[in-house]
C-alpha cells in the first residue's frame, strides 16, 4: 500500500489489488475471508497451494482488463486468495510487462519458503521428495511438489517480459540459481524500506526508568510471536551466561508457560511503530538468533535507530551490518554471540550509532526503493 501511495504520489497511476485491506481505501479486495479459508483447506487436501479461487482470480482478471495496465507488479501470492496459473498465463497471452518481488523463495521451490535449516537445495534442479511438506502451509496427504515445481517454471518462462526483485542480495543470487530466472529480462536487488520519521533515535530515558532498568547493559530482541523458532530457547541460554550489568528486553507475545529468568523482561506486543522505535533506542545492542532472513526488517529498524546489531553469518543477516554497524558471529557460535556483547558493551553504543544510522539512510529510505522501482518499470517498458 504504501508503494502504491508512493506511485501515484509521483505521478504514476497505480492500483492495487489485495487479499486483506486492513481498512485501506481505494483498492480492488480479492475474495474474502471464507474464500481464503476454503482455498486453504483445498490446497491442504490436495498437496498444490494457489491452485483454487478460480471465480475470485477470474473477476480480478476482468478487472485488470478494464485497467488495461502498462506493468503488473505482483507481490506475496501463497496466502490462499489467488489461482497462480490462471494470473500468469493471463500475463503471458496479454504479453504484459511483469514485476515479481521476492519476499521469500516460495516462487522458485515446489513448496518452500525457506530452506536453508533443512540443508535442502534440490529446487535448483527439480523438487520432489520433499522434507517440509508439513511445515508452513501443510499438505496432509499428498507429496506434488514435483509438478507445482515445474508449473512455476513454465510459468515464469512463459512471460515474455519479466523482471524480478529480491529483497535481499541473498535471496537474489539464490533466484538466480532457479530455473524461474531464465528468461527474466531484469534481476536485482531492492531492500525493503523503513519508514525513517518513526523510526529513529528518540530520548528513552524515560522507558528505562519504567522498566527499572538503570545503567544496565540491555540487549533487546523483536519478534511478533516468541518460540524456538525465533530463538526464544537461545535468548534464555544466554541469560544464563549474562554479568549482572547486563538484561535482555524482549517485545512480543511469549509462548504459552514460558517462564523468564530474572534478567529477561519480555514486556510484550506493541503495535505502535512510535513505541517500538523508543524500545530500539533505549536498547545498547540489538539482537537476532534468526537462522533464516531474507531481509530482516527488526534489524534494519534498528539500525534506523541507532542501535547496533549481534545477528548469525547466515541468508541475508550479515548484509544489514554495515561497516561499524554491529558483529556478525559464526553460526550457532554461543561464545561468539557473548563476546561480540561484551565488545560492545567496551565500545559503548555512541562507537556505532551514527554508522548505523548512515547505513540505514543509504540503504532503506523509502523514497530511495520507490524511485528503483520504478526505475525497473521503465527499464522493463523499455524493453
Amino acid at each position: 500500500m504504501q508503494l502504491n501511495e508512493d506511485l501515484n504520489s509521483m505521478g504514476v497511476e497505480s492500483f492495487a489489488a489485495v487479499s486483506r485491506s486492513y481498512g485501506s481505501e481505494g483498492v480492488y479486495l480479492i475474495g474474502n475471508e471464507k474464500s481464503i479459508k476454503l482455498h486453504g483447506l483445498l490446497s491442504r487436501l490436495s498437496g498444490k497451494q494457489a491452485y483454487f479461487s478460480k471465480g475470485n482470480t477470474k473477476k480480478l482478471i476482468e478487472h485488470i482488463e478494464k485497467l488495461q495496465p502498462d506493468i503488473v507488479h505482483l507481490h506475496n501470492l501463497h496466502a490462499n486468495y489467488i489461482n497462480l496459473p490462471m494470473i500468469m498465463e493471463y500475463l503471458a497471452e496479454k504479453d504484459i510487462p511483469t514485476v515479481v518481488t521476492l519476499y521469500d523463495c516460495w516462487f522458485f521451490t515446489g513448496k518452500c519458503m525457506h530452506y536453508t535449516t533443512q540443508g535442502c537445495y534440490k529446487w535448483q534442479t527439480e523438487c520432489k521428495d520433499c522434507p517440509q511438506l508439513h511445515e508452513g502451509n501443510d499438505s496432509w496427504f499428498f507429496d506434488r511438489t514435483n509438478e507445482v515445481f515445474h508449473d512455476r517454471v513454465r510459468l515464469f518462462n512463459s512471460i515474455p517480459r519479466l523482471a524480478i526483485i529480491g529483497i535481499s542480495d541473498w535471496i537474489t543470487n539464490e533466484c538466480r540459481k532457479s530455473a524461474i530466472a531464465q528468461n527474466a529480462r531484469i534481476i536485482q536487488r531492492e531492500y525493503l524500506w523503513i519508514d525513517m520519521e518513526k523510526f529513529k533515535m528518540r530520548d528513552a530515558k524515560a522507558l528505562r526508568d519504567k522498566l527499572k532498568l538503570e545503567d544496565r547493559f540491555v540487549i533487546l530482541g523483536v519478534a511478533e510471536q516468541w518460540g524456538k523458532a525465533k530463538g526464544l530457547d537461545r535468548f534464555l541460554k544466554l541469560a544464563d551466561k549474562l554479568s549482572d550489568d547486563k538484561v535482555i528486553v524482549l517485545v512480543g507475545n511469549p509462548a504459552p508457560d514460558t517462564v523468564f529468568p530474572d534478567n529477561v523482561i519480555c514486556v510484550g506486543r506493541t503495535e505502535s511503530q512510535e513505541e517500538l522505535s523508543e524500545y530500539y533506542s533505549m536498547a545498547d545492542v540489538f539482537m537476532t538468533f534468526s537462522y533464516q532472513e531474507t531481509f530482516g526488517k527488526v534489524s534494519a529498524e534498528a539500525l534506523s535507530c541507532g542501535t547496533p546489531i549481534i545477528c548469525y553469518n547466515s541468508t541475508a543477516n550479515p548484509e544489514l551490518v554495515g561497516k561499524d554497524c554491529g558483529i556478525v558471529v559464526e553460526l550457532d557460535d554461543k561464545d561468539g554471540m557473548l563476546k561480540a556483547v561484551d565488545i560492545i558493551q567496551k565500545k559503548g553504543k555512541d562507537t556505532y550509532s551514527a554508522k548505523c544510522i548512515e547505513f540505514a539512510r543509504n540503504n532503506f529510505k523509502r523514497e530511495k526503493v520507490t524511485k528503483e522501482i520504478k526505475q525497473v518499470y521503465e527499464r522493463l517498458l523499455e524493453e
